[in-house]
């Protein structure tokens, strides 16, 4: 005896099919958003990536500025006129530059522009260029310029012996420096932040304030604000 197969009705086929497609659609969302996570956390990162390594250079010049051996200035032959400002702010139209004139770290940063030698105990002397070589009880501190300047979404440096400014870091949105001063030439705390001091003896650390924008939009533009002490100032 032959028995009639039912099949599926028209009704149950297109609500198999909708059922089908409701769970693609929403498996092709999840990995959608998972991919603009990843996306996201991409961007993020190589934001932080690019403040740390912008950061990183500019406080250890900060840090550095003004450091020219182990005597004071007033005591080094031939101290070039940089030498009494060690750290400036400037603006030039939309371009704004910080210019520091710090001892150089490590012997990866080429040429300096000046060598002081000293025997630190009360003969120093800057040489432009090749110095003489160092004579026994001598020490070699390397003195380099350099200049921040942060003009079209770009953080860029440069110094007298390289005047084309190279691109330290791209997608800036902005980029602003305040600096702590202490109430007089002789004392140490600092009382306040000042864009502009008029008095250049009278700072003593520098604040960053950093903002860099992916873009591609992916992620909120992200600031980063640290303070960096001169610390040949501290006393």
């Amino acid at each position: 005896m032959n028995r009639r197969v039912r099949g599926f009705s028209v009704l149950e086929l297109l609500l198999a099919l909708t059922l089908g497609l409701v769970l693609s659609l929403g498996f092709s969302q999840i990995a959608i958003s998972a991919r603009t996570t990843d996306a996201s956390q991409q961007a993020a990162m190589l934001l932080q990536d690019d403040a740390r390594f912008a950061l990183g250079k500019l406080i250890q010049d900060i840090r550095l500025a003004g450091m020219f051996g182990c005597l004071a200035t007033a005591s080094i032959e031939g101290a070039p006129l940089a030498f009494d400002r060690p750290i400036s702010w400037s603006a030039t139209g939309d371009a704004r530059s910080l210019t520091l004139v710090s001892a150089e770290v490590g012997e990866d940063g080429g040429k300096p522009d000046w060598t002081v030698l000293s025997d630190c105990s009360g003969s120093a002397h800057a040489y432009a260029g090749t110095p003489p070589p160092a004579v026994p009880g001598q020490i070699r501190f390397a003195i380099r310029q350099l200049t921040y300047t942060f003009e079209a979404g770009q953080l860029k440096v440069s110094t007298p012996s390289a005047p084309a400014r190279a691109v330290l870091v791209d997608n800036v949105q902005a980029f602003e420096i305040s600096f702590g001063v202490a109430a007089k030439p002789d004392s140490t705390p600092v009382v306040g932040y000042d864009p502009g001091p008029a008095d250049n003896s009278l700072i003593r650390s520098v604040r960053i304030r950093l903002t860099l924008q992916d873009p591609d939009g992916l992620v909120k533009a992200q600031t980063w604000s640290v303070v960096a002490a001169l610390r040949n100032r501290l006393g």
